[in-house]
Formats: structure tokens, sequence, C-alpha cells
């Protein structure tokens, strides 16, 4: 199995918040800091008509826009900002979408479903309250105490997107923008989040993957309120699939870590590593029915904070649902409402 030591690092350092880096012809790379475990963002300009497209903007706080302030003075070379263009709704990618684009005038480029994912969740509409996630969060089998705790921590998300434009221009999977005389190609994700667009050009074989293609960690799959029954996982191994048909040797532009090349040894890696967790789980409910509290300790080998708790049962969701939906568990639900999950056959024996 291939791992992140098996991947070729073109970049021996990022650049110092505040600078940028030309990875590739017409392309910048600028790196701003998240204040959580995960520290990082990579940002991207791409030189458009004498001007620049800005791809992700960072948290919607006053660190990250005195970071940009310092990157229109040194790095923008005295041109102007033609679009914003934005993968996905997480804060991180969205945060400064609103006072980017109002600050140069320009339009918001992103998929349909990732803009009016951010507008549900500032609305509190469609399942994205704390009610409708504790609901989630109980039925798998997280105690009382947990559930107040992640209430807690109170209305995130707005925060560190504090306002968002109204209007956008839409990207779709397979359609192509036209930057500065080159051909990038959207390239639609799920599973991560509702509608990710990774974006490929293939005159200078660079793929701007976002959250989709990690060069050391495994993207957060998640089960969410508003899709209780989904199977994000299964979402998500199928779409880096679709990376797989890209040029080995393409260069790959991650959101977070280190640019690489190898995207293809990278998605086996993540197949792999998926799989295996996928095995840990199936022995673990053979033992017994699991909730997806019962299997946090299988898939995460470290203490979990009121913090992690949100992504870590989001993930266990999605891995007891991706054996449920391909027939290798089956789900019960106890006296207690909580969903638990055993091996298929094992509850057809049962049953006889």
């Amino acid at each position: 199995m291939a791992t992140s030591a098996d991947l070729d690092y073109p970049f021996a350092e990022p650049p110092a918040q505040g600078t940028v880096c030309d990875v590739a012809p017409g392309v910048r790379w600028l790196r701003m800091g998240l204040p959580f475990e995960l520290d990082h963002i990579n940002l991207w300009l791409l030189a458009d008509s004498g001007g620049w497209t800005i791809v992700d903007t960072g948290i919607g706080n006053s660190a990250t826009r005195a970071a940009w302030e310092t990157v229109f003075e040194s790095a923008l070379d005295g041109r102007p900002v033609h679009r914003v263009l934005v993968t996905h709704y997480h804060p991180d990618h969205a945060g400064n979408a609103a006072w980017l684009c109002e600050r140069f005038g320009v339009a918001l480029w992103m998929t349909r479903g990732e803009f009016l994912t951010v507008h549900a969740i500032h609305a509190g509409m469609a399942s994205y309250t704390p009610d409708a996630s504790g609901a989630l969060y109980r039925r798998n089998g997280l105690d009382e105490a947990r559930v107040a705790a992640l209430s807690r921590r109170g209305d995130l998300f707005r925060r560190l997107v504090p306002e968002f434009p109204g209007s956008h221009r839409r990207l779709n999977d397979g359609a192509t923008i036209d930057i500065d005389g080159r051909a990038w190609r959207v390239i639609g994700g799920h599973g991560h989040s509702p509608e990710h667009a990774a974006l490929y050009c293939e005159a200078t074989n660079v793929l701007i993957s976002g959250d989709m293609l990690l060069p050391k960690i495994s993207t957060n799959v998640a089960v969410r309120p508003i899709d209780p029954d989904g199977d994000p996982l299964g979402m998500f191994l199928e779409s880096i699939r679709r990376f797989l048909p890209l040029p080995e040797d393409v260069l790959v532009l991650p959101s977070h870590g280190m640019p690489f090349r190898g995207a293809h040894a990278r998605v086996a890696a993540l197949e792999a590593h998926h799989a295996a967790r996928l095995r840990e789980l199936l022995v673990a409910c053979a033992e017994s029915p699991k909730s997806a509290v019962d299997v946090l300790p299988v898939l995460f080998r470290r203490p979990l904070g009121d913090g992690q708790i949100f992504f870590a049962m989001g993930e266990a969701i999605a891995h007891l649902h991706y054996l449920h939906e391909s027939g290798q568990v089956a789900r019960t639900i106890d006296a207690q409402g909580v969903a638990r999950y055993a091996p298929a056959r094992a509850q057809t024996r049962a049953a006889a």
C-alpha cells in the first residue's frame, strides 16, 4: 500500500503567511493559519487576464483578513481580482468569500449545493440546527452530557463565516472555466461536502483538489442530520476514483498539507485505509451489536475532546452506514432508540 512517504513533494517548505510561492504557470500558493488542530489552509491565486482568480478564502476572522491585506500589497503585482471561487462550504474555504467579493466588486463562483448549504446553516434550516444534530447523535449512542457539550460550542460556523454573498455564478461538474486562456475543468465530488468542486487544468497538468485528495490525512467523511441515513463514505470513494483518469504525474494542490505528485497512489492508499477500518468494524460488530459510539475506539486510537466528537461521530456513523448499504451488517434499533449494527448473517441466524 502506498503511503504519504511514497509521494513526490516538489516543494520543500510552504510559503510564510502573507507571502506567495509560484507552483505552476499562472498559479501562486499562499497559506493561512487556522485556530484548530489542523492549523492551516492552502489557498491559490490564478493569473486571470491581467488580474487574478482567488480559489478559497480562509476563515472570516481579523487575523486571516490581515494576512490577506499583506498579500494584496505584496503579491498581486498591482493587478485586480476578477473572481472568487470557493471549492466548498466549510468555513476555512468560504469564510471570507463575502468580504473578498465586496472588496473587489466581483462574483462568487461556487456549486449550487455548496452555496445553498451556507445559507441553510446561516438560517438554521434543513436540519442545520443543534437540535437536529443532537437527535442524530442520540440515535447513534451519544450520551446526554456529550450532546449538551456539543450544543455549548455555540454557532461556530457563523462566527467563522460571518456573512455570505446572496448570489453566485454556478459551477457544474464537468464544466470548463477559461482562466487566462487555460481551460480548468470542474471535477465534482461528494461525501466530504454536498457538491465539492475540484479543478483540473490539462494544459499545465495541475489539479486543485480542495479537500477531496489530501497527501497525509484522510478527509473527514461524515453523516449529517440533513441526510441521516446517507452513505457519504460510498460517495467519497466513488468521487476520488474520478481522479484516476488524470495523468499519474499531475501536480496536486491540496487544501491541507504540501503539493504532491502521485494522485493514483494516494487514491489507492485512501481506499486501502478505509477498507482496513471497515474490516476492523466488522470484527467489532461480530463480538456484539455496536452503535457508532461503541466503535469510536476502533476508528480513533486517541482520546477525543468535545470538539472532536462532532467529526468523529459523523465518521463512525458513515462507516457503519457503508457496511449497512453494502449488506455486510444489519441495523436494529434497541429499546432506547439507539441504532446498533451486527454482521448481516449473524442477524439472519438469530432471526431463524
